[in-house]
């Protein structure tokens, strides 16, 4: 593979580190030539570094423009990668006049480049805008880079995050902590807590909520001290407001540090309090060290700082937030020493320079493939059910089939209908189209091989028969535009009405191809609505192939709210729902909350499904619980921890299914509290028997269904035997997917 980039020559900071390292990677594995507008350090640097570089002034972007389709046409290049806006320029009109696959790496947000400077961003900028929208693919350096393009309307399915990767090769620091203090002229304590930031003194960082936050902390924990590394036009006023805040004996303005290894070695906490960033390399560069950091929750830093796992987030000038987190991280050792093994393990996971290097050659593979699939002709699948409606249980549902689709085929074009298109857009990296936006779900079925009918309990008339009248609607509407149907990982009814049976029933025969249920009882109720006509096959629910977090990530979960899942502690994981009912059988579940934990020994942890439903009836269940020690988790940040704080469960207690099935994935024993008979059926499907209906629950019958399930627990391998089932079940799913596609 032979890949030309093309940059200015002028850049600077972290875009030159950047493109310096990437193509030095590169170079070990393609051929990557580097062609400039403008000679300088850049250039000079680069060819120090190994990298072939070529100079073509572009003063007279034309001739530039006819230079590089020579080179390109007589050396034989497969692909060209841009950076910024003269790259940019010179590769969209190389698209045309080449014929060949063009990527852009976008190293900051395009209307910023020319803040300042009207006339150049009248120009270049309108310039830039122009090239941006004309070349196909673009790369962003963080995922908060990428977030920004989609939400300016570029493809998501086309849209790529590449973070700026560094070596985590054993450092050496030159000074020792003592020393490094010594360099800096100040005389602290042996035992003293050093907090430190290395960023620019300019607004953006916000050092001033930095020194606000010690503040507080400080006078909790006065072994505190700081490092602030850096330098810029805030320093004076910053002096002086250490000073103000009584403070100015406990703080070191080190300047500019070249010796940033020193400065790392010598911390016990890092820290940074920017208002914006793409992917800061002050992070990372910390996390070599395993240093607990407190950083915002803006651009690409939650991406690389889980709360309460690996690191503490708060919002920008929320001083009174950061003087929480450094004071907790200050007087307790091993929260430190576990929070910076963490951020460890997951940097040099992700965030290593051989990683970048990696995903750069995958995304030149992908790029290529999608620029020799064909054009013409139908492509890719539309998939519809109940999402962007807030419910982790179908955003899990929705997660799992994007997974599969990308298994089977990684290039293939994904179109959702969902309640919030932008929302969806964002977070799955796919198409999106609103749910009622009957017009454009046509048109986008007119050009898809296959329509997917996927996830829950879309044909049923409990809810609304409105609702089921639209979902027919659907499948009928996919088979008139030429897809194939498939209804996906499906639970069935109940369909109350006997004319909404018929109708379904008919809909269903005449349209749909294939349908994959994740029970047998809702293949009992198919048969009964005389639904003859497609192929009924027997899966599972998609949401239970779902990978998990790290053990390690749900103890640190645990941990957050007070819970010490290393020394031995057991649990009963319990999810409760307000539904007509629930409310009388409150003192039900407290009591029986307490019979868990004055029996076995079980704490109750109330983890919630849907985010205001869920805590809600948690906090009013765990109010009246009288002996037992609970614990209420906040709402999971993605579906990975949910799963694995149900994984760590010993018995999950649940009204909702999404529970339920991310527990039997991992051999959890189970008992529903049966609102709806999707919940009943799941638990036979998984030969788990344990459940009785809301209306009917009682607390003797609670207590028996725990003791059960405590017995239960005790036999692993059966457990584990049935989960093994369920995964192999689930396959059917994607199997039925990838007959259709090929027919």
């Amino acid at each position: 593979m032979k890949v030309i980039h093309l940059i200015s020559g002028g850049d600077t900071g972290g875009a030159k580190t950047h493109v310096h390292s990437l193509l030095q990677g590169l170079n070990q594995h393609i051929q990557a030539d580097m062609v400039c507008f403008a000679d300088g350090p850049f250039v000079q640097e680069a060819r120090v570094l190994g990298i072939q570089v070529e100079v073509i002034p572009s003063r007279n972007p034309f001739a530039a423009l006819k230079l590089l389709r020579g080179k390109i046409r007589q050396e034989g290049y497969d692909l060209i990668h841009c950076h910024g806006a003269r790259g940019n320029l010179m590769g969209a009109m190389l698209r045309r006049a080449t014929g060949l696959p063009v990527v852009t790496t976008v190293h900051s947000d395009p209307r910023l480049d020319y803040m300042g400077r009207p006339l150049s961003r009248l120009i270049f900028g309108s310039a830039n805008a122009w090239a941006l929208r004309s070349i196909p693919y673009h790369i962003g350096v963080s995922d908060a880079m990428v977030d920004l393009l989609i939400d300016r309307g570029f493809d998501p399915q086309r849209a790529f995050p590449i973070y700026n990767g560094i070596s985590f090769a054993p450092v050496h620091p030159q000074l020792d902590r003592s020393s490094f203090l010594s360099s800096l002229g100040v005389c602290w304590p042996e035992d003293c807590v050093l907090v430190g930031i290395a960023a620019r003194l300019n607004p953006v960082k916000n050092i001033s909520t930095l020194l606000r936050g010690f503040a507080i902390a400080y006078q909790e924990n006065p072994k505190l001290r700081l490092i602030i590394a850096g330098d810029g036009q805030e320093e004076g006023a910053l002096h002086h407001l250490a000073q103000d805040l009584g403070i100015e004996e406990q703080v070191c303005f080190a300047g500019w540090l070249a010796d940033t290894s020193s400065f790392y070695h010598a911390l016990d906490i890092n820290t940074l309090t920017s208002l914006s960033e793409t992917f800061p390399y002050a992070l990372t560069e910390g996390s070599r060290f395993a240093l607990p950091t407190v950083a915002t929750r803006v651009g690409g830093i939650p991406y690389l700082i889980d709360h309460g796992v690996n690191g503490f987030l708060f919002q920008p000038q929320d001083h009174q937030a950061l003087g929480r987190h450094l004071a907790a991280l200050a007087a307790d050792p091993d929260l430190r020493h576990r929070l910076g093994a963490r951020l460890l393990d997951k940097a040099r996971e992700h965030y290593s320079i051989e990683v970048t290097i990696q995903r750069q050659l995958d995304l030149y593979r992908t790029i290529l493939r999608r620029h020799c699939r064909p054009q013409n002709g139908r492509d890719g699948v539309v998939i519809c059910g109940a999402y962007g409606q807030n419910n982790a249980g179908d955003e899990a549902v929705l997660k799992a089939l994007l997974s599969e689709m990308r298994t089977i085929d990684p290039d293939m074009p994904l179109w959702v209908m969902t309640r919030k298109p932008k929302q969806t857009k964002l977070n799955y990296r796919t198409g999106a189209v609103y749910t009622f936006n009957i017009p454009g779900f046509c048109r986008r079925m007119a050009r898809s091989k296959l329509y997917v009918n996927g996830g829950g309990s879309l044909i049923q008339d409990v809810t609304s028969r409105r609702s089921l009248w639209f979902y027919l609607f659907t499948l009928t509407a996919a088979r008139r535009m030429g897809c194939r149907v498939i209804m996906y990982g499906c639970g069935i009814g109940p369909v109350s009405s006997r004319g909404s049976q018929r109708r379904a029933a008919r809909v269903i025969n005449r349209n749909v191809d294939t349908i994959t249920l994740r029970d047998s009882a809702s293949m009992d109720v198919l048969k009964d609505m005389k639904v003859n006509g497609p192929e009924l096959v027997l899966a599972a629910d998609p949401a239970v192939i779902l990978p998990s977090a790290s053990p390690e990530v749900a103890d640190a979960l645990l941990e957050h709210v007070g819970l010490r899942p290393g020394n031995g502690q057991k649990y009963l994981g319990i999810t409760v729902r307000p539904w007509p009912g629930f409310e009388d059988k409150i003192p039900v579940f407290a009591a029986a909350a307490d019979y868990a934990y004055q029996t076995y020994g079980l704490i109750p942890v109330f983890i919630p499904i849907e985010e205001h439903l869920d805590t809600v009836a948690g906090q009013q269940v765990a109010k009246a619980i009288q002996t037992a020690p609970y614990a209420i988790l906040p709402p999971c940040a993605c579906t990975e921890h949910a799963i694995a704080l149900f994984s760590r469960m010993d018995i999950v207690l649940s009204m909702r299914l999404h529970a339920l099935i991310f527990a039997a994935g991992h051999g959890v024993p189970l008992i529903g509290a049966v609102y709806d008979p999707k919940v009943s059926s799941f638990l036979e499907a998984v030969d788990q028997h344990l459940y009785a209906p809301l209306h009917q629950l009682t607390l003797p019958l609670l207590q028996q269904l725990l003791d059960q399930a405590v017995a239960l627990g005790q036999d692993h391998p059966a457990l584990e035997e049935k989960a093994a089932r369920l995964i192999r079940l689930e396959q059917n799913n994607s199997i039925s997917v990838r007959k259709l596609l090929a027919d």
